[in-house]
């Protein structure tokens, strides 16, 4: 099968168009056939060598999937060859572990394309439980744009952030791929959103997305922005796709004993504030990861029933995928980007 590999860590031109042995199913999982395969930013990070010192390589990155099964391996009940089906981003690789929530705890917690080889391929083997059937009804390169964002999303809005209707939220970083999901899933709950955008040409976007105000922190300040919009009192609940200074501002954004949720580092890893706007204001700063399954359906169901929408920004061959990785990179995209293995 065709699959775009990396040798070694690097910029995006480590990439490699190249021929790689087809896997088969084991007990108990799918073949599945890759139709598209989602970009994520973390699939960036990883490429760099920022999240992992040291990778097996040859490596095979890619998270998301829109899919089809294959083959069936031993074992496995429920599935059919030719069946339109959504693979889990991550989840825990031992069967034991299954049942440790949330899964992103568990001991053997992986993330396809980190621990296991991953989706820009021609095919992809992944165990049956943790893969789902596609109803949504979209075509496979807007599906492919979904499972990680939308699974990560539910889990920090709904879960980690606890967003309840009627609630102001802040949402940082906007037109970044999981940025487009959680000002959706917000709205989805009967949140007001107010988000943060670098570029002006994106914030009409942002806005057909669901968010009442679109902020330009190049431009006016986040902090009296926020305060402007919600009458002096702060966001409810902050989500930060940021980090860095932007989340020095987001403490600041959030209302008295309002929820901070960390989910992403955009301008830095650094970040430094007063222990004092925790003590006295009786805020929480929260981390959130990955999410379930649990999650997955809850975002799917959503996107089935027309209340959330893929942003898919462009699709390209997958022999093409550093240029993915420079567009991602590079935030030159709205939403996501979506890679077709099967393409010429």
């Amino acid at each position: 099968m065709k699959a775009a590999v990396i040798h070694q860590f690097g910029e995006p031109e480590v990439f490699r168009y190249e021929d790689v042995d087809t896997p088969e199913p084991g007990p108990g999982s799918l073949l599945l056939k890759v139709l598209a395969a989602g970009v994520n930013r973390f699939d960036h990070y990883i490429r760099e060598g920022s999240i992992v010192p040291e990778l097996p390589f040859p490596h095979i990155l890619g998270a998301d999937a829109a899919g089809e099964v294959a083959a069936v391996g031993e074992g496995v009940t429920g599935f059919e060859v030719g069946e339109r089906v959504i693979p889990m981003p991550s989840y825990p690789a031992k069967a034991e572990d299954a049942g440790i929530y949330p899964n992103s705890a568990a001991p053997s917690f992986t993330v396809t394309g980190l621990g296991t080889p991953g989706t820009y391929a021609q095919y992809l083997e992944v165990p049956a439980r943790w893969v789902l059937h596609d109803e949504t009804g979209l075509c496979p390169e807007k599906v492919a744009t979904l499972p990680m964002v939308t699974a990560t999303s539910v889990r920090a809005v709904k879960v980690v952030g606890e967003v309840q209707p009627g609630d102001n939220v802040l949402v940082t970083a906007g037109s970044s791929g999981l940025g487009t999901f959680e000002i959706q899933v917000a709205r989805a709950l009967g949140a007001r959103v107010a988000t943060t955008v670098r570029s002006p040409h994106k914030a009409e976007a942002l806005r057909e997305l669901g968010a009442d105000l679109v902020i330009h922190p190049g431009e006016e300040d986040l902090v009296e922005a926020v305060k402007t919009w919600t009458n002096g009192r702060g966001a409810d609940v902050v989500i930060d796709n940021a980090g860095g200074s932007v989340l020095q501002q987001a403490i600041h954004a959030a209302r008295p004993q309002g929820i901070i949720v960390a989910a992403g580092f955009l301008d830095g890893t650094q970040v430094r504030f007063d222990i004092r706007d925790f003590f006295f204001a009786q805020k929480q700063l929260r981390g959130t990861l990955a999410g379930d399954i649990t999650d997955l359906r809850r975002g799917l169901e959503q996107i089935k029933e027309g209340r959330i929408r893929a942003t898919l920004d462009r699709t390209l061959p997958l022999s093409n995928a550093a240029e993915a990785h420079r567009l991602v990179a590079s935030n030159a995209i709205t939403g996501n980007v979506a890679l077709l293995p099967w393409a010429a």
